[in-house]
């Protein structure tokens, strides 16, 4: 498996349907924070049976957004992994309204986890010892061209593709550390006050 990671647009509504199912979200996050697992194990993890892990994890697969890891199979187990990926999701003028309001929905679904997120993070800091603050912000504003953003934003990618290639357990100390960016044009002031 190469390391290098080719960007997939979402584009497919059946690929972006498929993401978007709550379980299936929680799914991957699981394999991308624990690593490889069977539908049972994730059952057992998720609070789910093991019907319903092990028929989320085959959709997931048909849309490529996971595979299976045979080489950790016994049996008639079939394990699965999250491969490094790197989704793009965009939103266009052309694109239907079916497949805009899907993105939509899954963009205002990431932002609502990542609130979640942010707020256990801040429940659990008193514990984290060192990582406790480790929390960089950066809130701005730039001006730029489309195209000029669409460059910010291959920069962007190409600093975190530099991290996630690493390997982690090569290195002591190492944590999984979530990362977002967001951009977007400034609504327009409101002056009709």
């Amino acid at each position: 498996m190469s390391d290098e990671v080719t960007p997939r647009e979402i584009t497919d509504p059946a690929a972006l349907r498929a993401l978007a199912h709550p379980l299936r979200q929680r799914i991957l996050r699981a394999l991308a924070e624990n690593g490889p697992a069977t539908a049972t194990a994730l059952g057992a993890q998720l609070g789910e049976n093991t019907g319903a892990t092990s028929y989320h994890l085959r959709q997931l697969a048909e849309h490529g957004f996971i595979e299976e890891a045979p080489e950790l199979a016994k049996g008639k187990e079939r394990w699965w992994r999250s491969p490094p990926k790197d989704l793009r999701y965009r939103m266009d003028r052309e694109q239907s309204p079916e497949l805009r309001e899907l993105m939509e929905g899954l963009v205002a679904q990431h932002i609502t986890e990542d609130i979640e997120m942010f707020q256990r993070f801040q429940a659990e800091r008193a514990e984290l010892g060192e990582w406790a603050d480790m929390m960089p912000f950066s809130r701005g504003a730039i001006y730029a061209t489309p195209a000029e953003l669409e460059e910010f934003f291959e920069d962007y990618m190409t600093l975190l593709k530099r991290f996630q290639q690493s390997h982690p357990q090569d290195r002591p100390g190492v944590r999984r550390v979530l990362t977002r960016f967001l951009a977007f044009p400034a609504p327009r002031t409101n002056t009709a006050d």
